[in-house]
């Protein structure tokens, strides 16, 4: 564990700490003030999809506990926190009327961050999908690209004004592969075909995104948020590299070339170009816009082997023997060397704008004790990625900004509430919370810099 202070020494003045969530994780209230179900909320009714059958209705509360949370937040000293807005809320069949009770929730999480001089980094989509459209497709059809355009122009049109920052989407890999390949998220498919149509669809609709937010709120930094995975060869071999290069394409490359390169990945369309949906003419223009920042989400990294035997689909992969023996109590191998490997290799193969470290953070259970919460793991985790963003910024990258996930215990998604990865432990009998120790010793860390929000009370 590095010390607060020494830490804090290495990052310029103008970084930015912040905290991290997401709707669907934290809010609950699922059937408040119009909201309807989103695609999560059908998956955790289904047998067997979310261990112990939990659900988004209650997680937090922080839909009824907003005030409270964003004064933690205050207290914790971090500058800014990062968000997700609920579609569901907004557009609650996903087209057709705007639910003004659910624009007001976010106008008073916004104005409630402002007024505690926090900044405010909102996330358009977070995984929650409208059910309804899902009866059209959900992200297999063309038409919720337009659907999302829709949704993001609303939003910005209320919220733009005051928000310093927004993403369209978080982590496409799980939007797609994820959720449409291997079936581990909603809504649960195992295709191939589906999963690339919701590929282009969801990249098509990044753009569409783009182009509604600064025709409503020019002045406000657009980003993308991608959980890119750091891949890592399992030998220096001629098989196992051009493994390795085949997975970027296919879990990178799929997102990154046609929303920084204009195209897809050459390898990724020769084997699987026939299975996607009509690149329709003007497609690649939109998604190809320029971005003031992107976000990079990283917790563990992506050790492939070559499969000779090339069963199945692109990418003809296997998993390759971990380096490390350290692993979170979700079974992720911890290896701080895979975020500078996976941010060296982007910026080598894109032109990339600013960075913000969008999520990081362990999986680590411990219980409270005596009132207080020793999570010394997660405490070493948080040092030891942190000191290799230092690193990145040393060697001239252009890192702007880290936020932790997450702020508190919540929903983790086809884990339920078992996985904890919070600053802040959360009793959801009472919905009582305790900053954990990482969380006292990242309060120390944001404080060291003037601009946080804690001086300006």
């Amino acid at each position: 564990m590095i010390d607060p202070k020494t830490l804090a020494a290495r990052f310029p003045g103008d970084f930015t700490f912040g905290v991290a969530t997401a709707a669907f994780q934290i809010e609950g209230a699922s059937k408040a003030d119009g909201r309807k179900p989103s695609i999560w909320d059908a998956f955790c009714n289904m047998p067997g999809r979310v261990f112990n059958r939990d659900n988004g209705d209650v997680a937090c509360d922080h839909y009824n506990r907003l005030d409270q949370d964003l004064d933690l937040i205050k207290s914790m000293g971090v500058e800014a926190y990062r968000f997700s807005i609920a579609w569901p809320r907004i557009i609650p069949d996903g087209t057709g009327p705007v639910n003004e009770a659910g624009l007001d929730f976010y106008d008073r999480l916004v104005d409630g961050c402002k007024a505690r001089g926090i900044k405010t980094f909102a996330t358009l989509y977070h995984w929650d999908l409208p059910l309804l459209l899902a009866g059209d497709g959900g992200w297999t059809a063309r038409s919720t690209a337009y659907a999302f355009q829709r949704y993001a122009k609303t939003v910005m049109a209320r919220l733009g004004d005051r928000l310093d920052s927004v993403a369209t989407f978080n982590e496409p890999w799980c939007i797609v592969w994820l959720s449409h390949l291997y079936g581990i998220h909603a809504p649960g498919e195992r295709n191939m075909q589906a999963a690339l149509h919701a590929m282009h669809h969801m990249n098509l609709a990044h753009g569409l995104g783009v182009e509604a937010i600064r025709a409503e709120a020019p002045n406000v930094p657009v980003g993308l948020v991608l959980n890119a995975m750091s891949v890592m060869p399992g030998s220096d071999s001629a098989a196992d590299m051009a493994a390795g290069e085949r997975a970027h394409q296919f879990h990178n490359g799929a997102f990154f070339d046609p929303v920084f390169k204009g195209e897809y990945p050459k390898e990724f369309l020769e084997a699987l170009g026939e299975r996607m949906p009509v690149v329709e003419e003007g497609d690649l223009k939109i998604i190809n816009q320029k971005l003031d920042w992107w976000g990079l989400n990283y917790y563990t990294p992506l050790r492939v082997a070559d499969d000779p035997a090339k069963n199945g689909d692109f990418p003809w992969t296997v998993e390759a023997p971990r380096v490390s023996d350290v692993k979170t109590d979700i079974g992720w191998e911890v290896y701080a060397p895979g975020l500078k490997n996976v941010v060296e290799d982007l910026y080598r193969r894109y032109e990339l704008p600013e960075c913000y470290i969008t999520e990081n953070g362990a999986c680590y259970n411990m219980d409270v004790v005596n009132g207080e919460v020793d999570d010394q793991p997660r405490l070493d985790y948080y040092s030891e990625h942190l000191d290799t963003v230092a690193d990145l910024i040393k060697d001239g990258y252009p890192m702007r900004g880290y936020f932790a996930w997450s702020l508190m215990d919540n929903f983790e998604w086809a884990e339920g509430y078992r996985m904890r990865f919070g600053l802040v432990h959360v009793d959801y009998e009472t919905q009582v919370r305790t900053l954990k120790k990482s969380g006292k010793w990242y309060s120390e860390l944001a404080a060291q810099f003037p601009k946080g929000n804690h001086k300006s009370s």
